[in-house]
């Protein structure tokens, strides 16, 4: 009996593949369908989503609700109706005035339920009829939903464009400047930012002279005013930078013009600006009511940068003192906005200087790039599920 070769062997046999049964593609679309709907987030995550939001919410209403109660010296016993009273008008008076009747009229059919309606026809026989407000109620809902959501994405799309433009504003990267390490993070509050941050070279009062500037400016409150007076301090800026004059007139020049906009006074502008002298490894600097930046000596030692006057835009005739330091290699220099150290947790605790002091003590040789990441993990870790209320900024430097 011939012997069959193995190139003539059957070929096995391929297993056809297999058709989900009904109830495997019902569960597929499910699961498809939650997974669209969450992003892929876990239902932790969107617990911790939904709590964060639900903070930030509160918050806001919680504006208003303390300015009424201010207002009002109502009695302990009739508290708990006069706060509950003034949440539902902090709430209405979000709305538009079409949209709050919509609302009541919703929550009137929700709250009723149902309408009976009796007639007699003209054979004498009684009919009823029954409407459910309960469904015209969750209808109503549904359209101030959709109106609400509405409004929404098209304030998205507006912020979207509006943060486009400010990244353009600000540096994507640490730029290389000699004798510095450089690294710097920023988390706006809002969808935009009123804090500004840069790092470029300028020309000093002598011929031939060349500095650094680093630059960290606060604007008085949140989103697009913020932003948009955050805009105005940057060109300013970038305009007097241009002019051979020292850095104290290059202060009095952005005071004059933030003075000019700062409506009497309440949008100042708090800033640190410095100039570093990369040849001699000097720094002169002038603090401008801004968070006194930490400066950490090689050798451990600790220092605030707290020489200069006002914030920007307070007072027109403000002077400025300066400050002169001879930096060494090894020192480093932390530059933030209040926005780090105020920031609160679940407990209304604040981060605090001392927890900034206490990253840059324990890290004593970490890089401007290893510092950074450390501090804002830390932060997080810090604050949870709680909103951020203000914008974070910092920046990390290390002489070489």
């Amino acid at each position: 009996m011939p012997v069959q070769s193995p190139s003539a062997a059957t070929p096995p046999r391929e297993t056809p593949p297999q058709t989900p049964s009904p109830a495997g593609k019902k569960r597929g679309a499910l699961e498809q369908f939650w997974q669209r709907v969450t992003d892929g987030l876990e239902l932790n995550q969107l617990w911790r989503q939904f709590e964060t939001d639900a903070r930030a919410s509160y918050r806001l209403y919680q504006r208003d609700l303390s300015a009424r109660q201010q207002e009002e010296d109502v009695p302990p016993k009739h508290r708990f109706l006069h706060t509950a009273k003034e949440l539902a008008w902090a709430v209405l008076e979000k709305l538009s005035p079409a949209r709050r009747v919509l609302l009541l009229l919703a929550l009137v059919f929700l709250l009723f339920g149902g309408a009976n309606f009796t007639f007699t026809d003209q054979h004498g026989q009684v009919h009823g009829v029954f409407f459910d407000l309960h469904v015209y109620g969750g209808l109503l809902l549904l359209v101030l939903l959709s109106l609400e959501i509405a409004d929404r994405v098209v304030m998205k799309r507006d912020l979207e464009i509006a943060r486009d433009i400010q990244k353009w504003l600000l540096p994507e990267k640490p730029p290389i400047v000699p004798g510095l390490e450089l690294a710097f993070a920023a988390r706006p509050a809002n969808t935009v930012a009123g804090d500004f941050y840069d790092v470029f070279p300028r020309s000093g009062p002598g011929a031939g002279e060349s500095r650094i500037l680093l630059v960290m400016a606060d604007v008085a409150g949140k989103s697009i005013p913020a932003a948009l007076l955050m805009a105005t301090f940057q060109a300013s800026l970038k305009t007097l930078s241009l002019t051979p004059c020292s850095l104290g007139e290059l202060v009095a020049g952005l005071n004059h013009y933030a003075c000019s906009n700062s409506q009497g006074g309440l949008r100042f502008t708090t800033a640190l600006l410095a100039e570093f002298d990369p040849g001699s490894k000097t720094l002169h600097y002038i603090n401008a009511g801004h968070n006194a930046p930490l400066l950490q000596r090689a050798d451990g030692g600790l220092e605030h940068l707290s020489k200069g006057g006002l914030p920007l835009g307070i007072q027109e005739s403000a002077g400025y003192e300066s400050g002169d330091l001879a930096l060494h290699t090894g020192d480093r220099l932390v530059i933030f906005t209040d926005g780090l150290v105020e920031a609160e947790n679940t407990s209304t605790a604040e981060f605090g200087e001392p927890r900034l002091v206490e990253l840059m003590q324990a890290n004593p040789t970490a890089s401007p790039a290893e510092l950074l990441p450390r501090i804002m993990s830390t932060l997080d870790g810090f604050v949870g599920t709680m909103p951020q209320h203000d914008d974070v900024t910092c920046m990390v430097v290390r002489v070489l």
